[in-house]
């Protein structure tokens, strides 16, 4: 801990400033991926097999992204393993290997990227509100990063009486009804926090029971992470569409929330009155879109497969290649779906690619 305290302490300074220039983020990407190199060993490994040496490497689009099944295969790590740490998993089975593991020595880091770019993005500088969360708590979910962010949001930035209605018993409608009517009689702005799949559920049984609210200005919405088979999936302007009309709340006034396990950093779209919406980051995140078995980025107009430079991924590795493909657009870029066809099986290549490195 002691050979990373001031980058640490450098890195949380940056976090903290309004901005950054090129030459300042590619600074600090630089010194970590320095110190990574050093002292992440499977990752020194994929580096030196695509001959990207610490004099080779001058920019942050020079750093080489990780696949990010390298999480589920191999422990990235540049500080050992301590009691103390936060070790958050990707979902999917419970087999051990079968899930990403991205470990957190310490949550200083992760959790000023959060509230950082919370505060801008969703709460858009409106003070405390009364927050309803749908998802499991921390207590119920220990290794899930969203149970963690929506910890964050409802510590950080909702009144007293914000609660979780969502657990792993089920959904507490009538608690979560009772809310959204306290809500309108008084005309104090609500929000809602969760997964895609639990608004899905939201809606079924309003809609089951045939009520409806309109929740006062300022109310806004924040849906993460999609369906994963837990509820029927819904076009995004069905699902958009939905949320208006059950529980009023426009459309530009519903965010969604781009995150990753893999990551320590989110991306939010300015509302969904247009679809697909912009999602873009806060200064100390970048992307690049990119051919996944290459790692060259595509021409102006393509699209490419995602990959990000997060420098709150201090401990595990800045730069990864995601599954996801996206779009430039003004201001951020459109995020399409997941890869398909030869594109998906690039991605399967790199993480072959990156297994193999680590094991010569």
């Amino acid at each position: 801990m002691d050979k990373a305290a001031p980058l640490l302490a450098d890195l949380l300074a940056f976090i903290a400033m309004d901005g950054c220039t090129d030459e300042q983020f590619d600074q600090l990407a630089l010194r970590l991926f320095a110190y990574q190199y050093e002292s992440n060993a499977p990752f020194r490994s994929f580096c030196q097999r695509r001959g990207a040496t610490l004099r080779k490497v001058k920019t942050w689009s020079d750093i080489p992204a990780v696949p990010i099944d390298a999480f589920k295969a191999m422990e990235l790590r540049s500080e050992p393993a301590s009691p103390g740490e936060r070790v958050f998993m990707t979902s999917g089975t419970t087999g051990r290997a079968a899930r990403g593991r991205h470990f957190h020595p310490r949550l200083d880091v992760y959790d000023l990227s959060m509230t950082r770019n919370f505060a801008r993005r969703f709460m858009g500088g409106a003070g405390r509100m009364a927050m309803g969360i749908l998802f499991p708590d921390e207590q119920a979910m220990p290794n899930s990063s969203l149970a963690h962010y929506l910890a964050l949001a409802k510590s950080g930035f909702g009144t007293a009486d914000s609660r979780y209605f969502l657990t792993p018993e089920g959904l507490d409608l009538p608690g979560l009804c009772a809310a959204l009517e306290q809500a309108e009689r008084t005309g104090q702005p609500y929000a809602l926090l969760g997964a895609s799949f639990s608004l899905v559920h939201v809606m079924d049984a309003l809609r089951a029971e045939g009520r409806s609210f309109r929740l006062p200005a300022g109310s806004r919405i924040l849906d993460t992470g999609g369906y994963k088979g837990q509820s029927r999936e819904l076009p995004l302007e069905d699902f958009y569409a939905g949320l208006e009309e059950l529980l009023g709340v426009p459309r530009t006034h519903c965010i969604n929330m781009y995150g990753m396990t893999e990551l320590s950093t989110q991306f939010y779209d300015d509302g969904n009155a247009v679809l697909p919406s912009v999602k873009s980051g806060p200064h100390w995140i970048r992307s690049r879109l990119v051919e996944p078995v290459t790692g060259r980025s595509v021409a102006p107009g393509e699209r490419g497969i995602l990959v990000h430079c997060d420098l709150a991924n201090y401990n595990s590795v800045t730069t990864i290649l995601t599954e996801d493909v996206g779009l430039w657009a003004e201001g951020g870029f459109l995020l399409l779906g997941r890869a398909e066809g030869a594109a998906a099986k690039g991605c399967s290549l790199a993480v072959e690619e990156f297994v193999k490195a680590a094991a010569a």
